[in-house]
């Protein structure tokens, strides 16, 4: 089960008088570069997130940008007291003079009461930064859940793609060994033909030094070797498919060691067959190496 190091999500959400956005964007990197873009002002944000970040996450560039809108706290409206108990007394004595002059007023109401000037007032309430911190904190839980899930799918996909590629690889070692194997008696006349050139003119033959040149003719174009650490590669490349660690440097690494080994099989082929066989591997192995480059 491999990562991809590319993924997207957002997320918005609201509190009190704060009200948010988060933005979350991946994409490859050979380390881990985390990219913050947090506003001042809530203590701690940063730090939560980045830990949080750096736990979930292991390789890749990582840009994360909240978005967030406060009014400078929450209004409510009072009742002033003092301000109240002037209305009432004003009121009480309005009403006194009118039942002297012998003038009928109606009761006032309460909303007449609150309608007068300076019995309500406004106050504003600061919003706890604190608190406002670890709303925003538990809020970037699922935004790094929903980031990480779209890793984790994307990576299936890419698995699909580099386990196919692998197959191809491997089916393509296998026909350049059947290659090797049919053109052994053409080797076989080669190195004939070579060491008849060493010995022609040569009055006394040194045995040590045919023994190395034939050892080094036989060497030049031998692909046994090449085969063999190229299907050792097949084999570690799929395991390190099915690992459930970050496997994306060492799948790196071998692709490497792929292109090597293709490298010297093209070197060695002297045979058309098993040429293009090894530019196939070359081939195959570049596309490979490019889908590596997202895995985490």
């Amino acid at each position: 089960m491999i990562n991809s190091m590319t993924a997207f999500a957002n997320r918005s959400g609201s509190s009190g008088s704060a009200s948010w956005t988060w933005e979350m964007r991946g994409v490859n990197a050979r380390g881990l570069d985390l990219r913050l873009r947090v506003p001042d002002g809530v203590d701690g944000l940063e730090i939560s997130l980045r830990a949080a970040m750096a736990k979930a996450l292991h390789r890749g560039n990582v840009n994360l940008v909240l978005r967030l809108t406060r009014e400078d706290g929450t209004r409510k409206m009072d009742v002033d007291a003092a301000q109240l108990d002037m209305v009432l007394r004003a009121l009480d004595q309005v009403q006194d003079r009118a039942f002297e002059m012998g003038v009928t007023l109606a009761q006032p109401t309460a909303a007449d009461v609150l309608a007068q000037r300076g019995v309500m007032v406004a106050t504003t309430v600061e919003t706890d930064q604190d608190d406002l911190a670890a709303v925003l904190v538990a809020d970037f839980a699922p935004l790094l859940a929903d980031f990480t899930a779209m890793r984790a799918a994307e990576g299936r996909a890419l698995g699909t793609v580099i386990a196919a590629q692998i197959d191809q690889i491997d089916a393509l070692v296998a026909k350049a060994a059947l290659a090797a194997d049919a053109r052994k008696p053409q080797v076989a006349e080669n190195l004939r033909r070579a060491m008849q050139k060493v010995v022609d003119g040569i009055t006394e033959i040194d045995e040590d030094r045919i023994a190395q040149e034939l050892a080094m003719l036989a060497t030049k174009s031998d692909v046994t070797e090449e085969i063999d650490r190229l299907q050792a590669h097949v084999a570690a490349a799929r395991d390190l498919l099915m690992s459930d660690k970050p496997v994306g440097r060492k799948l790196d690494f071998l692709a490497q060691e792929f292109n090597r080994e293709a490298n010297t099989l093209c070197s060695k082929a002297n045979a058309a067959e098993l040429t293009a066989a090894g530019l196939d591997l070359k081939s195959v192995i570049d596309q490979m190496r490019e889908q590596i480059q997202n895995v985490e």
